[in-house]
């Protein structure tokens, strides 16, 4: 059985006698209904015509241009927003998964110890001592966390035996497996180039990411110490510049319970949902500032723009020419949707197509 129930109608006929008893018929069956008047193609000049389908008794009805693919956006969000609630899925989806990435020896397991207030997992100066995916669960009054304790990733070079490779293995599905990933960072290394490959296997997975730089007790500080340390890490991590980072201590807990909050706030952002008409609305503002390109005497045009999909958020962007879409202009466009939702820690991701095309 359907969760929920699309009734579609001809806008151009108005409300006839088949749609009247089609809709009692669908209110007799309890589910939710979302109403869709197609053949709006004069979208956004069809109010009066549409206000003759809330005699229906079914909500608000939906103007659609299926020709011209208009409207599609906003009934997505209400046939998502009518989805049915699974209980069992809201309890699991309460539980926020950090899986703690770095290179061996960073300190993941102990500051899942220092999190947890036990010896949970095996710590020891011996770099990779930590050989599987361990999940810890944990709950304070931030929230219900899942920690996932991985074995760190080596160079290539280092890895020759079968069990380091299985451990490689294990972290990258720990990452797949992950909302959130804490990318932690040695203060006394710097980011080294293999930090730069694990974040950007978070990065790649669209998880929500924040850089955790670790022992920063062993540091000798003065007034720009902090700052000068960030312009380092985003000059080297330059495509994790949306990423927050934190400096703490595992050994001393330094900063440990800061941590909390900016998961539950990452977490959010990664699963944020933007409805098509503010996302349009923001589009409209980026295009009168600055124009869409022009190539070969050929302007880019952009029709509207719709979210796709959650974790990380999915743009759909549709265009006349998605072969003159200069990916300048789509991170003008990214960083508008920046300045306007913030989507913190989070990776954005956006797909062109042309009109016709199928999202």
């Amino acid at each position: 059985m359907a969760d929920v129930i699309v009734f579609l109608t001809d806008i151009t006929k108005g409300v006839t006698e088949v749609d009247k008893d089609i809709a009692l018929m669908l209110k007799k069956s309890g589910k939710p209904i979302v109403l869709v008047c197609n053949k709006a193609d004069n979208y956004g000049q069809t109010s009066n015509d549409i206000y003759e389908f809330y005699n229906l008794g079914l909500g608000d009805p939906y103007p659609l241009s299926a020709t011209n693919a208009i409207g599609i956006g906003d009934i997505l969000d209400a046939i998502f927003d009518n989805f049915p609630e699974d209980n069992e899925m809201i309890e699991d989806e309460e539980k926020i998964k950090v899986a703690l990435i770095g290179k061996p020896n960073v300190g993941k397991s102990s500051l899942i110890n220092k999190i947890l207030g036990e010896e949970r997992v095996i710590v020891s100066d011996v770099a990779g001592t930590t050989r599987d995916a361990i999940d810890s669960y944990f709950e304070n009054k931030f929230g219900k966390y899942v920690f996932i304790d991985t074995a760190g990733i080596r160079r290539k070079s280092k890895v020759n035996e079968s069990i380091e490779k299985f451990s490689v293995m294990r972290t990258l599905l720990a990452i797949e497996r992950a909302d959130v990933c804490l990318m932690m960072i040695d203060a006394t290394e710097g980011v080294t180039d293999q930090d730069a490959k694990i974040a950007g296997e978070a990065h790649e997975a669209g998880k929500g990411i924040i850089l955790v730089v670790n022992k920063w007790d062993e540091i000798e500080k003065d007034t720009y110490t902090i700052e000068n340390f960030k312009k380092e890490v985003y000059n080297k991590l330059s495509y994790l510049t949306y990423a927050p980072i934190i400096f703490i201590s595992a050994k001393t807990g330094q900063r440990v319970n800061k941590i909390y909050e900016m998961i539950n706030q990452v977490a959010s952002q990664n699963a944020l949902r933007v409805s098509t008409s503010m996302l349009n609305q923001v589009l409209n503002e980026a295009i009168a500032i600055v124009q869409p390109p022009t190539d070969k005497g050929k302007r880019l045009k952009i029709y509207y723009m719709t979210q796709g999909s959650t974790k990380p958020p999915t743009f759909v962007v549709f265009v006349n020419n998605k072969e003159i879409f200069h990916f300048s202009y789509e991170r003008y466009l990214i960083n508008c949707l920046r300045k306007e939702f913030g989507l913190i820690g989070t990776p954005i991701r956006m797909i062109v197509r042309e009109k016709g095309d199928k999202i």
